[in-house]
């Protein structure tokens, strides 16, 4: 099976500062990808790669067994690829369904006299939102008035109905309480179940285990581990990432403080 989308040795250098090294990547369709590391592992960087922000300094970029080179995000658009960042490029003012729409609006009318055709997108916003299992009571409601959940669920839903196949997410759980991670820990798995190959990027090993298929481990711009779901369990992924015996001696340090 042909992969989504793949990473082959690539490098990323910014003058002298080498931001990325050897980092190889595959996502699987309908599957869920999970890349794990800490603040400064280099996860902003390869989102950026890969949502066409940059370009890689060296190795390949495959999208469906291609070379792909994107010259901006609307590259990557245009090729499947959608990426819903942590400030989710949403206005809090604007109702639901205009935001759903957002730089993609429905218009109606002959030549030069168009207008928004309110109506329609409406319904297929609120068509799309239950599709996905998200029941909003109104999506006239200013999406600022959502929880952080559920924004980040309209986002997602949005990028499934423009036709995104594959969808990265940026730390989508990061500022959540566990209810609302919860609720996007659901939608990731909804639009998996829609055929689109997910990239969770986290620093939270739990979240990441509730729902991915492979689990990568970045860590100062390396990837230092790859896992299957079916051989890894939480514990050992929490300890690759936590640096195995950095934390063991760190949890000693700690008990021999409480003592």
């Amino acid at each position: 099976m042909t992969n989504a989308l793949e990473l082959k040795d690539v490098e990323k250098t910014f003058g002298s500062v080498l931001a990325l090294r050897g980092v190889s990547l595959e996502v699987a369709p309908a599957s869920v990808t999970c890349v794990l590391g800490d603040n400064g592992a280099g996860k902003s960087t390869l989102i950026k790669i890969l949502s066409g922000v940059h370009k890689q300094s060296t190795g390949l970029f495959q999208v469906e067994g291609k070379d792909a080179v994107f010259d901006s995000p609307r590259d990557a658009l245009a090729n499947g690829i959608a990426t819903v960042f942590q400030d989710l490029a949403t206005i809090p003012l604007m109702s639901v369904w205009r935001n759903f729409f957002l730089g993609n609006e429905i218009r109606t009318g002959f030549g030069p006299f168009k207008w928004l055709d309110v109506n329609k997108m409406k319904d297929i916003a609120k068509q799309e939102l239950l599709a996905m299992g998200i029941d909003l009571r109104d999506t006239n409601q200013p999406i600022g008035t959502l929880s952080g959940g559920e924004r980040q669920a309209v986002a997602i839903a949005r990028a499934v109905h423009f036709g995104a196949k594959v969808l990265i997410l940026d730390e989508p759980t990061s500022a959540l309480g566990v209810r609302q991670s919860g609720i996007v820990l659901k939608y990731v798995l909804a639009a998996k179940e829609r055929g689109v190959a997910v990239v969770f990027i986290t620093h939270n090993p739990h979240h990441a285990y509730l729902v991915g298929d492979r689990f990568y481990l970045l860590n100062r711009g390396r990837m230092i581990g790859r896992y299957e779901r079916d051989n890894v369990q939480l514990e050992e992924l929490t300890k690759a990432m936590a640096g195995g015996a950095e934390l063991e001696a760190l949890t000693h340090e700690i008990a021999v403080v409480r003592k």
